[in-house]
Protein backbone atom coordinates (compact mmCIF):
# COMPACT_ATOMS: atom_id res chain seq x y z
CA UNK A 1 0.00 0.00 0.00
CA UNK A 2 1.96 3.44 -0.99
CA UNK A 3 0.93 6.62 0.68
CA UNK A 4 -1.62 7.75 -1.97
CA UNK A 5 -3.56 4.24 -1.16
CA UNK A 6 -3.02 4.83 2.62
CA UNK A 7 -4.76 8.44 1.84
CA UNK A 8 -7.54 7.12 0.04
CA UNK A 9 -8.04 3.69 1.69
CA UNK A 10 -11.19 2.37 2.61
CA UNK A 11 -12.47 1.92 5.98
CA UNK A 12 -15.42 -0.43 7.28
CA UNK A 13 -16.75 1.69 10.45
CA UNK A 14 -18.70 -0.53 12.27
CA UNK A 15 -20.82 2.16 15.03
CA UNK A 16 -24.79 1.17 16.52
CA UNK A 17 -24.80 4.99 17.69
CA UNK A 18 -26.04 7.14 14.44
CA UNK A 19 -24.46 10.44 15.79
CA UNK A 20 -21.31 9.20 16.42
CA UNK A 21 -21.09 6.98 13.25
CA UNK A 22 -22.00 9.97 11.10
CA UNK A 23 -19.16 11.77 13.29
CA UNK A 24 -16.52 9.27 12.64
CA UNK A 25 -18.32 8.84 8.92
CA UNK A 26 -17.57 12.64 8.27
CA UNK A 27 -13.97 13.04 9.86
CA UNK A 28 -12.78 9.72 7.58
CA UNK A 29 -14.42 10.98 4.56
CA UNK A 30 -13.19 14.66 5.19
CA UNK A 31 -9.37 13.13 5.20
CA UNK A 32 -9.69 11.35 1.76
CA UNK A 33 -11.10 7.71 2.94
CA UNK A 34 -13.63 5.82 0.97
CA UNK A 35 -16.22 4.90 3.64
CA UNK A 36 -18.72 2.36 4.10
CA UNK A 37 -20.41 2.27 7.33
CA UNK A 38 -23.48 -0.34 9.48
CA UNK A 39 -24.76 -1.05 12.88
CA UNK A 40 -23.91 -4.35 12.93
CA UNK A 41 -21.46 -6.89 13.40
CA UNK A 42 -23.55 -9.15 11.41
CA UNK A 43 -23.74 -7.19 8.55
CA UNK A 44 -20.41 -5.87 8.81
CA UNK A 45 -19.27 -10.07 8.22
CA UNK A 46 -21.24 -9.76 4.93
CA UNK A 47 -19.67 -6.37 3.96
CA UNK A 48 -16.14 -7.70 4.39
CA UNK A 49 -16.50 -11.20 2.84
CA UNK A 50 -17.88 -9.20 -0.24
CA UNK A 51 -15.62 -6.37 -0.74
CA UNK A 52 -12.85 -6.46 2.18
CA UNK A 53 -11.78 -2.50 3.33
CA UNK A 54 -8.26 -1.64 4.07
CA UNK A 55 -8.95 -1.09 7.84
CA UNK A 56 -11.87 -1.62 10.27
CA UNK A 57 -13.21 1.34 12.81
CA UNK A 58 -14.81 -0.96 15.22
CA UNK A 59 -17.21 -0.47 18.19
CA UNK A 60 -16.75 -2.74 21.33
CA UNK A 61 -20.66 -3.23 22.51
CA UNK A 62 -22.88 -4.22 19.13
CA UNK A 63 -26.25 -5.54 19.18
CA UNK A 64 -26.63 -9.56 18.24
CA UNK A 65 -22.49 -9.59 18.29
CA UNK A 66 -20.65 -7.80 20.11
CA UNK A 67 -17.43 -6.14 18.72
CA UNK A 68 -14.80 -8.18 20.54
CA UNK A 69 -16.57 -11.35 20.18
CA UNK A 70 -16.44 -10.71 16.30
CA UNK A 71 -12.76 -9.36 16.22
CA UNK A 72 -12.03 -13.01 17.68
CA UNK A 73 -13.69 -14.21 14.83
CA UNK A 74 -12.40 -12.52 12.14
CA UNK A 75 -8.35 -12.85 13.57
CA UNK A 76 -9.58 -16.53 13.68
CA UNK A 77 -10.36 -17.13 10.36
CA UNK A 78 -6.93 -17.26 7.84
CA UNK A 79 -8.71 -14.66 5.18
CA UNK A 80 -9.10 -12.34 7.39
CA UNK A 81 -6.75 -12.69 10.42
CA UNK A 82 -4.71 -9.78 9.16
CA UNK A 83 -7.33 -7.75 8.29
CA UNK A 84 -6.37 -4.22 10.61
CA UNK A 85 -9.08 -3.18 13.23
CA UNK A 86 -9.39 -0.25 15.42
CA UNK A 87 -11.64 -0.46 18.81
CA UNK A 88 -13.73 2.12 19.58
CA UNK A 89 -15.31 2.28 23.00
CA UNK A 90 -16.66 4.44 25.81
CA UNK A 91 -15.28 1.31 28.11
CA UNK A 92 -11.75 2.58 29.29
CA UNK A 93 -10.59 0.72 31.71
CA UNK A 94 -7.44 -1.48 31.80
CA UNK A 95 -9.42 -5.11 31.61
CA UNK A 96 -11.69 -3.96 28.65
CA UNK A 97 -8.60 -2.39 26.93
CA UNK A 98 -6.79 -5.68 27.69
CA UNK A 99 -9.70 -7.83 26.10
CA UNK A 100 -9.92 -5.83 23.25
CA UNK A 101 -5.99 -6.15 22.27
CA UNK A 102 -6.27 -9.54 23.22
CA UNK A 103 -8.68 -10.55 20.87
CA UNK A 104 -6.54 -9.37 17.96
CA UNK A 105 -7.38 -5.19 18.02
CA UNK A 106 -4.06 -3.04 16.40
CA UNK A 107 -5.34 -0.04 18.09
CA UNK A 108 -7.78 1.32 20.58
CA UNK A 109 -9.44 4.11 20.95
CA UNK A 110 -11.25 5.48 23.80
CA UNK A 111 -14.73 7.81 23.51
CA UNK A 112 -14.86 10.62 23.67
CA UNK A 113 -12.18 11.54 21.37
CA UNK A 114 -11.19 14.33 18.74
CA UNK A 115 -11.35 13.01 15.11
CA UNK A 116 -7.88 14.35 13.79
CA UNK A 117 -6.68 11.65 16.89
CA UNK A 118 -8.47 8.96 15.26
CA UNK A 119 -7.30 10.17 11.58
CA UNK A 120 -3.65 9.95 12.54
CA UNK A 121 -4.49 6.39 14.67
CA UNK A 122 -5.97 5.59 11.46
CA UNK A 123 -2.72 6.51 9.23
CA UNK A 124 -0.61 5.53 11.69
CA UNK A 125 -1.67 1.74 11.51
CA UNK A 126 -2.20 1.44 7.65
CA UNK A 127 1.72 2.38 7.86
CA UNK A 128 2.44 -0.15 10.36
CA UNK A 129 0.58 -2.79 7.99
CA UNK A 130 2.43 -1.48 4.76
CA UNK A 131 5.82 -1.69 6.49
CA UNK A 132 5.33 -5.50 7.49
CA UNK A 133 3.80 -6.50 4.30
CA UNK A 134 6.79 -4.86 2.25
CA UNK A 135 10.05 -6.49 4.68
CA UNK A 136 7.73 -10.11 5.68
CA UNK A 137 9.16 -11.55 2.36
CA UNK A 138 5.58 -13.47 2.11
CA UNK A 139 5.81 -14.70 5.87
CA UNK A 140 2.79 -13.70 7.72
CA UNK A 141 4.87 -14.30 11.19
CA UNK A 142 7.29 -11.31 10.44
CA UNK A 143 6.54 -7.97 12.51
CA UNK A 144 8.89 -5.03 11.68
CA UNK A 145 9.03 -1.88 14.13
CA UNK A 146 11.85 1.02 12.75
CA UNK A 147 15.14 -1.63 12.72
CA UNK A 148 14.04 -3.97 14.86
CA UNK A 149 12.50 -7.15 13.16
CA UNK A 150 11.03 -10.21 14.93
CA UNK A 151 10.20 -13.70 13.74
CA UNK A 152 7.26 -15.03 15.66
CA UNK A 153 7.57 -18.72 14.27
CA UNK A 154 11.25 -19.05 14.28
CA UNK A 155 11.30 -16.88 18.25
CA UNK A 156 13.85 -14.74 16.15
CA UNK A 157 14.55 -10.88 16.78
CA UNK A 158 17.45 -8.73 15.41
CA UNK A 159 18.04 -5.52 14.84
CA UNK A 160 19.41 -4.65 11.38
CA UNK A 161 20.42 -8.46 11.17
CA UNK A 162 21.62 -8.81 14.75
CA UNK A 163 20.59 -11.33 16.08
CA UNK A 164 19.27 -10.54 19.97
CA UNK A 165 19.50 -12.87 23.01
CA UNK A 166 15.78 -13.00 24.65
CA UNK A 167 14.38 -15.02 27.04
CA UNK A 168 10.80 -16.58 26.35
CA UNK A 169 9.48 -13.57 28.26
CA UNK A 170 11.57 -10.91 26.97
CA UNK A 171 10.64 -11.88 23.20
CA UNK A 172 7.19 -11.92 24.54
CA UNK A 173 7.07 -8.50 26.10
CA UNK A 174 9.27 -6.83 23.31
CA UNK A 175 6.89 -8.51 20.34
CA UNK A 176 3.98 -6.47 22.60
CA UNK A 177 5.69 -3.36 22.01
CA UNK A 178 6.84 -4.57 18.62
CA UNK A 179 3.18 -4.70 17.33
CA UNK A 180 1.47 -1.70 18.36
CA UNK A 181 4.90 1.10 18.13
CA UNK A 182 3.64 4.64 20.34
CA UNK A 183 0.78 2.45 21.86
CA UNK A 184 1.37 3.28 25.46
CA UNK A 185 1.20 0.21 27.85
CA UNK A 186 0.94 0.40 31.84
CA UNK A 187 2.68 -1.88 33.94
CA UNK A 188 -0.89 -3.70 34.81
CA UNK A 189 -1.74 -3.77 31.29
CA UNK A 190 1.82 -5.48 30.46
CA UNK A 191 1.62 -8.44 33.64
CA UNK A 192 -1.88 -8.97 31.78
CA UNK A 193 -0.63 -9.75 28.21
CA UNK A 194 2.61 -11.03 29.24
CA UNK A 195 2.66 -12.99 32.41
CA UNK A 196 -1.34 -14.04 32.55
CA UNK A 197 -1.65 -12.62 35.99
CA UNK A 198 0.62 -14.93 37.16
CA UNK A 199 1.45 -14.07 40.77
CA UNK A 200 3.93 -11.83 40.07
CA UNK A 201 4.17 -8.04 40.55
CA UNK A 202 4.77 -4.90 38.94
CA UNK A 203 8.27 -4.34 39.59
CA UNK A 204 8.81 -8.04 37.28
CA UNK A 205 8.22 -5.21 34.33
CA UNK A 206 10.30 -2.99 35.06
CA UNK A 207 13.00 -5.58 35.47
CA UNK A 208 12.07 -7.23 32.06
CA UNK A 209 12.24 -4.30 30.62
CA UNK A 210 15.58 -3.00 32.27
CA UNK A 211 17.22 -6.15 30.60
CA UNK A 212 15.08 -5.39 26.75
CA UNK A 213 17.05 -1.84 26.96
CA UNK A 214 20.66 -3.39 27.88
CA UNK A 215 20.06 -5.72 25.02
CA UNK A 216 19.26 -2.73 22.60
CA UNK A 217 22.31 -0.38 23.98
CA UNK A 218 24.56 0.24 20.78
CA UNK A 219 22.26 -0.73 18.43
CA UNK A 220 19.61 1.31 16.00
CA UNK A 221 16.96 0.40 18.33
CA UNK A 222 18.96 1.46 21.81
CA UNK A 223 16.04 4.39 22.14
CA UNK A 224 12.40 2.65 20.95
CA UNK A 225 11.72 1.54 24.32
CA UNK A 226 10.64 4.39 26.17
CA UNK A 227 8.73 5.24 29.58
CA UNK A 228 5.74 7.53 29.82
CA UNK A 229 5.99 9.07 32.89
CA UNK A 230 3.22 8.18 34.81
CA UNK A 231 1.48 5.69 32.35
CA UNK A 232 4.13 2.81 31.65
CA UNK A 233 6.00 2.26 28.57
CA UNK A 234 5.99 2.57 24.69
CA UNK A 235 7.94 1.55 21.69
CA UNK A 236 8.76 5.00 19.83
CA UNK A 237 10.00 4.69 15.94
CA UNK A 238 11.64 7.57 15.00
Amino acid sequence: MSDNEIKSARILIVEDEAPIRTLISFACAGAGFEVECTDSAVTAQRIVEENRPDLVLLDYMLPELSGVEWLEKLHADPKTKDLPVIMLTARGSESDRVKGLNAGADDYVVKPFMPRELIARIQAVLRRYRIQSQNRGGTDDVVVCGPLTMNESSFEAKVDDVPLSLSAKEFKLLLVFAKNPERVYSREMLLQLVWDNANVDERTVDVHMLRLRKQLQGTKAENLLQTVRGLGYRAHVE
